[in-house]
């Protein structure tokens, strides 16, 4: 997919070139959403990949009177200072000390899986980090390069790895120049592609239902969507559970908790509900799936913002359920309070 033309306006490079704040914002500020999406796609944080664009626009602000675009255009370079930005952040994130897992009231977890620093992408930016308008399949295509089950098992790949997965498959770079980007050589980079791919294949295997989810938006969507929050809002823990897969998946990175199975998912959300709590659910998407952010109602009728949820479908169920905490909600526009309701 491409985004904007690749080579600078002359005048406006030259005026960068010269120190010109304003002309370097004009010719890189189109980039700027999609450097952030290859980040996150690269680093599983949205928090992370913003730290890295803004990094990498000053590294490259330093480096501009370097630049010649007869070699690489400006998208390409950018994306190599991005890249190898993000090997570094992936490098220095796996000396990163755990979360303390400290969530008492919560039932025994069906298992402890790797402590991942993962994070959602709101949809609203998807389509803004592509440069050009997307036709309903490449938007979907989209979607699904962002989507959680995506972005975690990249999360489990080696980093230079992830990057040739990333830059060629879903950007599609030409491998002579991922291998300029990384530098490397043609050879190597197939290489890592190849395991890659297989990496990935194998992920998909162990995780992938028989049954597709249904299209974004769409009538049977929406349908699964409309009976949870109904489920949800009511506390009905019981209309939950028949909305579920067998091996429904319930987890809340970077807590390694994991629940799978309808009785384990069940035994978590009579904990969430426990002593009468209710709740209201906001919509929004995220990781071109459908979302919600959770307040819970107080005795003085305000609402508190919880958490983030988002749902996997397959078919006209819901097969796994990820959690974050309550911090995410700026990124999508939500408030942490609501005022008072009349229900």
């Amino acid at each position: 997919m491409t985004g904007p033309a690749e080579q600078p306006n002359s005048v406006l490079l030259a005026r960068a070139q010269q120190g010109d704040g304003d002309a370097f914002r004009q010719m890189t500020g189109p980039y700027r959403e999609e450097l952030r999406i290859h980040c996150y796609r690269m680093l599983g944080s949205f928090h992370d990949a913003e730290d890295v664009v803004q990094d990498t626009l000053l590294a490259a602000w330093q480096s501009l009177s370097g630049f010649d675009g007869r070699r690489a255009g400006l998208r390409t370079w950018l994306y190599r200072i991005a890249t190898n930005r993000c090997l570094n952040a992936r490098r220095a994130a796996g000396r990163r000390a755990a979360e303390e897992a400290n969530m008492p009231g919560l039932p025994e977890p069906t298992g402890l899986g790797e402590v991942l620093w993962l994070e959602p992408y709101p949809d609203a930016r998807i389509q803004q980090g592509t440069g050009v308008h997307l036709g309903p399949e490449v938007y979907i295509e989209q979607q699904e390069s962002v989507s959680l089950a995506f972005i975690t098992a990249l999360q489990a790949l080696p980093p230079r790895q992830v990057a040739v997965l990333v830059l060629r498959e879903v950007l599609g770079f030409h491998a002579t120049e991922v291998a300029e980007m990384l530098d490397s050589t043609v050879d190597a980079v197939n290489s890592l592609l190849k395991r890659a791919r297989a990496a990935m294949r194998q992920h998909r295997r162990a995780h992938a239902g028989d049954q597709p989810a249904p299209a974004p938006d769409s009538p049977a969507e929406q349908r699964v969507v409309s009976a949870f929050v109904d489920a949800y809002q009511a506390g009905d823990i019981d209309r939950l559970v028949t909305l579920f897969t067998d091996d429904v998946f319930m987890w809340m990175p970077p807590l390694p908790f994991e629940y799978e199975g309808r009785d384990a998912v069940a035994r978590l959300c009579a904990g969430i509900f426990g002593s009468g709590r209710r709740y209201d659910l906001i919509p929004t998407r995220a990781n071109g799936q459908p979302a919600f952010a959770t307040y819970i109602y107080t005795p003085t009728g305000i609402r508190h913002a919880t958490s983030l949820i988002v749902l996997s479908l397959r078919n006209d169920r819901i097969a796994s359920i990820t959690r974050f905490d309550s911090g995410v909600l700026p990124w999508f526009g939500l408030p942490r309070t609501l005022p008072i309701s009349s229900k």
